[in-house]
């Protein structure tokens, strides 16, 4: 290996191979060596000559190898599970890959609010039986929406409810700073409570933080409107499951989840979320597409330049931790 080794960790995302992660850096960056460890061994070898690593996580002991490593380039857009203390000590750069998910993930989103809109699961279920009966379906039009994080896939999701005459409100840390939506408001109970209760469809697209951990139990499942539905896209731990269990299986409830990630994870077969027939539940899986591994290099390439221009470790795209 040579200085300018770029070494792609085993783990990957979305069950993609990370060998067409490789590819793609590759493409992108063809004066540099890019190497896949295909094996906890691979990695051990490998880490101490990489100058730059990618994988969605890297543990202590491979950071304590890592002789040269400069910069981990994470693939995944949150990073609780990386740590961070660890790498700042280390002198290591870590980048995440906030904004790949926009296009994808936006559109699962959209996909959910026009089933439940339009009661398109409902009709699935009565192909299945093949049973022609007629039932009522809502509109879209006229509701409310509202986006908890205005990053990358919030604002993928506003942009594609333009042209669906519905109102938004977009719930931020920093409300004073505006967004996309029609209304921003911060997480404090006096201004998330009272747009709840005027939400029809509830997006959840934050990061999992301190703040957010649990934010959605049973107070603002009952703050909601009874024909409301939840969407999550975020982390399953930012809604209180046995919560939504009951809010989904209550008269007083709400009319329908769509989860793309839940709590526990993998959600167990034995779960009761499986047989409610108002909770949609996808595998994590919103942001696999062909596309996920060409934008994180883009960004990844991105950086490399930039590095090579100033030879500094900061002020790079997505960046999360500087070096000391």
């Amino acid at each position: 290996m040579t200085a300018k080794t770029i070494l792609a960790l085993r783990q990957g995302v979305h069950g993609m191979p990370v060998q067409d992660y490789a590819d793609a850096i590759r493409e992108r960056l063809p004066e540099y060596d890019v190497s896949v460890a295909e094996s906890r061994r691979d990695e051990l070898e490998q880490i101490p000559d990489a100058w730059i690593t990618t994988d969605r996580a890297i543990d202590a002991e491979l950071i304590d190898r890592a002789e040269n490593l400069r910069l981990f380039a994470g693939l995944s857009a949150g990073y609780d599970h990386v740590p961070l203390d660890k790498l700042r000590e280390a002198g290591v750069a870590f980048t995440n890959a906030s904004g790949v998910h926009g296009p994808n993930m936006a559109e699962q989103t959209i996909g959910w609010i026009l089933t439940f809109a339009r009661g398109l699961h409902e009709g699935w279920r009565r192909q299945q039986q093949r049973e022609w009966r007629h039932f009522q379906v809502n509109e879209l039009q006229g509701s409310t929406v509202t986006v908890v994080g205005l990053g990358a896939i919030g604002r993928a999701v506003i942009e594609r409810l333009d042209g669906f005459g519905v109102d938004t409100i977009g719930v931020r840390y920093s409300p004073e700073k505006g967004g996309p939506t029609d209304t921003v408001v911060g997480f404090d109970s006096m201004d998330f409570e009272p747009a709840l209760a005027q939400t029809d469809y509830l997006v959840l697209a934050c990061p999992l933080t301190e703040s957010t951990r649990g934010l959605i139990g049973d107070t603002e499942l009952t703050s909601l409107q009874p024909e409301s539905v939840l969407i999550n896209v975020a982390r399953g731990r930012v809604v209180d499951t046995d919560a939504l269990v009951r809010a989904l299986r209550g008269s007083g409830g709400i009319r329908g989840a769509a989860l793309d990630v839940t709590d526990p994870e993998p959600l167990p077969e034995a779960h009761p979320l499986w047989n409610l027939e108002n909770a949609l539940i996808t595998p994590h899986m919103a942001g696999y597409t062909p596309k996920y591994y060409e934008r994180r290099a883009d960004i990844l390439a991105r950086n490399v330049r930039t590095i090579e221009e100033t030879d500094r470790y900061d002020g790079l795209e997505n960046q999360i931790v500087t070096p000391e």
